[in-house]
């Protein structure tokens, strides 16, 4: 099964699809992943994209086609995958159309304020990068990391102003796939506003595992 998963940050994407890959047994992609590892490795994607990112510019919708392309043709993904992160606009969308690759889309549905709450009070630590949230998922002794006793700081975009920014770029270029994909009778949506066992089950009932 094909996957693609839509919604806001803060949404519970990433942590879903963690456990889809693990129980599906499919990869979790994301387009960040992927320039890491092709420019670590010096692919001829990899330079160019690193071409584009050291010149201060942005990569182009058809060399993350390419790359998201590249990406899917590799024996992993011959039973499925998850595409989290992508694509983040229509253009980016109708090019993956052409493709000609069957997918499902699901859309994450939650609130802005339980995003904002999701974030703000997110933690990582800096040795092991465990997440952990203050509000909902804090860590036994505060500050410190369970695993492995680290400490716990704020990432950048998990400051307020971050939040806002990133959820206004978000409702502006990504959420009109919501429409694009409903009417290509593509979409489920599926709530998220919930513990992610909850959501995993929800999931489960709507693709049951082959």
């Amino acid at each position: 099964m094909n996957f693609i998963f839509l919604g806001p940050p803060g949404a519970g994407k990433g942590t879903l699809a963690a456990q889809v890959s693990e129980e599906y047994r499919i990869p979790q992609i994301s387009t960040g992943d992927i320039f890491r590892e092709n420019i670590k490795n010096q692919t001829e994607l990899g330079k160019k994209v690193k071409a584009v990112i050291d010149a201060g510019g942005l990569v182009s919708d058809d060399l993350v086609l390419e790359i998201v392309g590249d990406r899917l043709k590799k024996d992993d993904c011959k039973n499925g995958f998850i595409l989290d992160g992508f694509p983040r606009t229509i253009p980016q969308a109708e090019a993956f159309e052409k493709l000609g690759i069957p997918v499902q889309v699901v859309n994450f549905e939650v609130n802005n304020q339980l995003i904002i709450d999701r974030l703000s009070n997110r933690r990582v630590c800096k040795e092991c990068k465990a997440n952990y949230n203050v509000k909902f998922m804090p860590p036994k002794v505060e500050g410190k990391c369970d695993k492995c006793g680290g400490e716990l700081f704020t990432r950048e975009d998990d400051k307020i102003e971050s939040i806002t920014n990133r959820l206004e770029v978000y409702r502006k270029e990504t959420e009109p796939l919501i429409d694009f994909y409903r009417k290509l009778n593509k979409m489920v949506d599926i709530d998220s506003a919930r513990d992610s066992k909850e959501v995993l089950v929800d999931f489960k009932k709507l693709f049951p595992v082959k």
